[in-house]
């Protein structure tokens, strides 16, 4: 057995402390922890007794522990939530926050989110500015609602216009909100001529700066011809100088490209990083090939363009929920970063009278993703665009200040 002829013998700073020695292994003496030697000696005890009692039965034990935490998780998560921490991390890591410091709240910047629709009656809710509501899954029009068991959107909505009464607070909370029911209860692009017309509404009807589309799938997931629907609404919008954040997908490391629409060209396509500052294991590479035109990508539009926060973030879920908060983990989260920093910077540009909102510019899409690029953060050992961390992890401060930098050339 293991541990056979070892003796665990205390240190005698602290006795605590166990040391595994030889048996016939003379030690310390009895004046070292102020006792005889014989004594000394009696402080020592067989490894074997430890090891019996690790094997089976602390092993057991364990098992036995982990499996009734699991059971028992769905009633403990409540009671732990409202003392968990709110991400930190991600808005300390992503700049976020340092932007909203300076006075930034996207007012005056419309918003259009493309998911499973919103909890409006959810607390953290009740200040929001919803303008539009749009439902393209079941047609119900007057119903504000969130169709999701997960409450896909509700969470990716809090992420951007919570009030702070709860735990967390929105990172753009001023903006004027639209959402649009693309997705189904199962959460994911399902159908893809639904997702299209929810993205023209966008456009036509809300006339908004950014849509922001936590969702996708893969290029060949149905057929080109409906992955073309959505592409086809999104450059759309992107012709009509709308900003366009998509997430990357999470199917990586082993996948053949970023998500549509994330993959079509003018689109920032969106990965995610965890807590490490360090890729998120899940978050989709990109190829080297636009599956449009066949052509091979080229900078500032290499898929994906950036990562941003995407591992365990907290945001808000079905106001039935006791508490009605949960984490989240994905490059849906990572969207909701850049969509938000984007409607700061977008804000802070307009008030400094640096750009119109109104006015169209066909280069503004393309100046703003090559700041992206040179602004971006790159991940350990990273050396210019990477198929799985594109041009690095987002710097919000960095970003609008090369964006501004480079004002007078647009």
């Amino acid at each position: 057995m293991p541990g056979d002829g070892v003796e665990l013998m205390p240190e005698p700073g602290d006795r605590a402390i166990l040391t595994a020695v030889d048996k016939e292994a003379e030690g310390y003496p009895g004046e070292a922890y102020g006792l005889s030697d014989l004594e000394a000696r009696d402080l020592r005890r067989p490894m074997t007794s430890i090891s019996t009692f690790v094997w089976p039965y602390g092993a057991v034990g364990g098992a036995a522990t982990m499996i009734v935490m699991m059971l028992l998780w769905p009633m403990i998560q409540p009671l732990l939530t409202p003392y968990l921490p709110a991400s930190d991390w991600a808005y300390e890591s992503s700049g976020v926050r340092d932007l909203a410091n300076e006075g930034l709240d996207g007012s005056g910047i419309k918003v259009c989110i493309v998911d499973t629709g919103i909890d409006a009656s959810h607390p953290d809710l009740q200040k929001m500015n919803l303008v539009g509501f749009r439902d393209f899954y079941a047609f119900q029009h007057d119903s504000v609602r969130d169709v999701s068991q997960s409450h896909h959107g509700t969470a990716m909505a809090g992420l951007l216009v919570s009030n702070g009464s709860g735990p967390l607070s929105g990172m753009a909370k001023g903006v004027t909100l639209s959402i649009a029911v693309g997705l189904g209860p199962e959460g994911t692009t399902g159908n893809s001529i639904r997702v299209a017309d929810a993205i023209q509404w966008c456009r036509v009807s809300q006339q908004v700066n950014i849509i922001s589309l936590s969702l996708g799938g893969p290029f060949e997931a149905s057929s080109q011809q409906a992955s073309r629907s959505v592409s086809t609404a999104v450059n759309d919008a992107l012709d009509s100088g709308i900003f366009v954040v998509a997430a990357a997908g999470n199917a990586g490391p082993n996948n053949l490209d970023v998500s549509t629409p994330a993959n079509v060209e003018g689109v920032i396509s969106v990965g995610a990083y965890d807590r490490f500052l360090t890729p998120w294991s899940n978050t989709s590479i990109g190829s080297d090939f636009d599956p449009y035109t066949e052509s091979v990508r080229v900078w500032p539009n290499q898929k994906p363009e950036i990562l941003a926060p995407g591992s365990y973030i907290l945001s808000t879920v079905s106001s039935e929920k006791s508490p009605p908060y949960a984490y989240s983990t994905g490059t849906s989260d990572a969207t909701m970063f850049v969509t938000a920093t984007l409607s700061l910077i977008l804000q802070d540009l307009s008030e400094k009278d640096l750009l119109d909102l109104e006015d169209y510019d066909e280069d503004r899409i393309h100046h703003f993703k090559r700041a992206l690029a040179e602004s971006a953060k790159q991940t350990k050992d990273q050396i210019g665009h990477d198929p799985r961390s594109g041009y690095g992890m987002l710097d919000a401060v960095a970003w609008r200040d090369a964006i501004e930098a480079s004002a007078d050339n647009w």
